[in-house]
């Protein structure tokens, strides 16, 4: 049987390097798609002959479509490419931050789907990922711009798969709660590590980034006829957005 195709943006680090890992041991053969090559070139030596780096900026329209382009074939997507930035209230946020935001985490999803949807519908089965969070479906004080770039990728979810309802496509959204990687608070903070740390402060188990890989590899590996729309995530400390529970000393 030909091996199928995984398409892994955000490949450096955090949950999309540990769903590459994941998928390659579940046989896929995984394009690593991220700006920081190093990371790529590492993680796909690691991965062996499942690993392939592709240094690539998601919010590079032509450079998405070129990519796509010389891809022999793609089976799954995970748009996984995001972030946050800034925990600004509404009244004093950047507009640059809100438009970087949105263009990575719901252009990015957008211009990977676009230019690689005729090669997931050729498959017979494909399957597009979008990592969404649950910030995305609940606001909180001081995250309007990253929420409003995560319910972009949630509408963009639910519309797409509205619109590919006689396509063999299906389109899976996965919202996770809390999770802890080794980047994201960091640069939401803009490396301040005492912000990055007191997001998790007293958390005894938030959720790991291989947690989240768990998750996408179960999604994926369903038949394909079996399409889990939209699965949250949260650590079991994380009861809602706002009820977390931290331990003291």
């Amino acid at each position: 049987m030909t091996t199928k195709t995984a398409v892994v943006t955000g490949a450096s680090s955090g949950i999309g390097a540990a769903t590459a890992r994941r998928l390659a041991a579940e046989g896929y053969r995984v394009v690593l798609v991220a700006r920081r090559r190093d990371r790529l070139e590492a993680l796909a030596a690691e991965l062996g002959g499942a690993g392939e780096a592709v240094e690539l900026d998601v919010t590079d329209a032509a450079a998405v479509s070129a990519f796509a382009a010389g891809l022999d074939a793609c089976d799954v997507l995970v748009n996984n490419a995001g972030g946050a930035i800034g925990a600004d209230f509404v009244a004093t946020a950047d507009p640059a931050d809100w438009r970087a935001m949105y263009e990575v985490n719901v252009l990015g999803s957008l211009h990977l789907t676009q230019a690689l949807l005729p090669k997931l519908v050729a498959s017979g089965a494909g399957t597009v990922v979008m990592m969404s969070s649950t910030a995305g479906h609940i606001v909180y004080e001081g995250g309007a711009g990253y929420a409003a770039a995560k319910h972009g990728t949630h509408v963009l979810a639910e519309t797409l798969r509205l619109e590919l309802f006689d396509q063999p496509v299906r389109v899976i959204e996965i919202a996770p709660g809390m999770v802890r990687t080794d980047e994201f608070a960091l640069n939401r903070f803009g490396g301040d590590a005492a912000r990055a740390a007191a997001v998790y402060a007293g958390v005894a188990e938030p959720l790991l980034a291989e947690d989240i890989a768990d998750c996408v590899a179960w999604t994926v590996t369903r038949p394909s006829h079996v399409n889990v729309d939209l699965l949250v995530v949260r650590p079991r400390a994380q009861a809602a957005q706002h009820k977390v529970h931290r331990v003291t000393e």
